[in-house]
């Protein structure tokens, strides 16, 4: 239950979900280290971890969305710090591609050049490996025997491109929403929602054939070099967030057909806004340096 107390708000009692999802990330952690070592018990405490955190989102987020419906959460310093939460949250995940970025850059300006005789490699190129040539996309690694590089990349303009349409359609669909639910149109916020949420899953859909194109006709693995660790890395981890992002689209349609938002009330909604409009950007970055330039 939640209590404002001398404008503060706070929890009576206090909630239990934050030390449920520690122990799901501690489980998710821990069996992902054993199972890469190929501990047997590893695989299991990995998904048990899953398990356990799929309860505590179902569980936390539930009893959020039970407080904001009995109206225990209309307080301005709960707006505020569910705002600024979400925020931090955005702000983490700019960290998280950052390095994921950082690493890319840093193989591209510096590492292949440097393999490749530039700069300060010279020596290490003329030594090891004198016929490897520097160019991006890798398809040529310095030591084949070890690391065969792809056949061929991923065409720019064919499937990368025709997701970068969904997604920025995603974003367009998900501002009509919005405008929707602040003018309280409820059906029209329904159709540009489930519209959002149905571009999502079809983004994820051509992901997956465009995968499947990458390992079966264009050698284009997680072993084929450090060009396919990186492609795979930065797309991989980018569908994963479509992936959760496709699901708060999803519970959001449902709470707009429940008519859980008015135009005073809806912050969660804008928090997901925030969020899928977060993933489009990094979509952008992503096709402009991985599949582009």
């Amino acid at each position: 239950m939640a209590t404002p107390e001398k404008g503060g708000y706070y929890l009576a009692p206090p909630s239990h979900w934050p030390i449920v999802g520690s122990v799901a990330l501690f489980c998710i952690m821990f069996g992902a280290a054993h199972w890469l070592h190929d501990v047997e018990y590893g695989p299991y405490l990995f998904f048990a971890g899953i398990g356990i955190l799929i309860f505590m989102m179902f569980g936390w987020f539930g009893q959020v969305i039970s407080d904001n419906q009995r109206g225990l959460l209309d307080n301005k310093q709960m707006d505020h710090s569910f705002r600024w939460g979400m925020c931090w949250f955005i702000f983490s995940e700019v960290m998280f591609f950052g390095a994921f970025f950082g690493a890319l850059f840093y193989i591209r300006i510096f590492s292949v050049p440097w393999l490749g005789g530039e700069g300060p490699g010279a020596i290490t190129h003329l030594l090891l490996w004198p016929n490897f040539e520097s160019t991006w996309p890798l398809l040529n690694t310095p030591d084949p025997s070890k690391f065969t590089g792809p056949k061929s990349v991923l065409d720019t303009w064919g499937l990368p491109a025709l997701n970068t349409l969904i997604l920025l359609t995603s974003g367009a669909t998900i501002t009509v929403a919005h405008w929707a639910v602040l003018k309280e149109r409820r059906i029209q916020a329904l159709v540009a929602q489930g519209a959002t949420a149905l571009l999502g899953i079809l983004f994820l859909v051509m992901q997956v054939h465009e995968y499947t194109i990458a390992y079966m006709e264009k050698g284009l693995t997680l072993g084929s070099g450090v060009f396919g660790t990186t492609f795979f890395m930065l797309t991989g981890f980018h569908g994963l967030h479509v992936t959760l992002g496709t699901i708060m689209l999803i519970v959001i349609f449902v709470r707009i057909y429940k008519g859980h938002f008015n135009k005073q009330r809806h912050f969660a909604f804008e928090a997901v806004s925030w969020y899928w409009h977060f993933v489009d950007v990094v979509w952008l970055v992503l096709f402009v340096f991985v599949y582009w330039f």
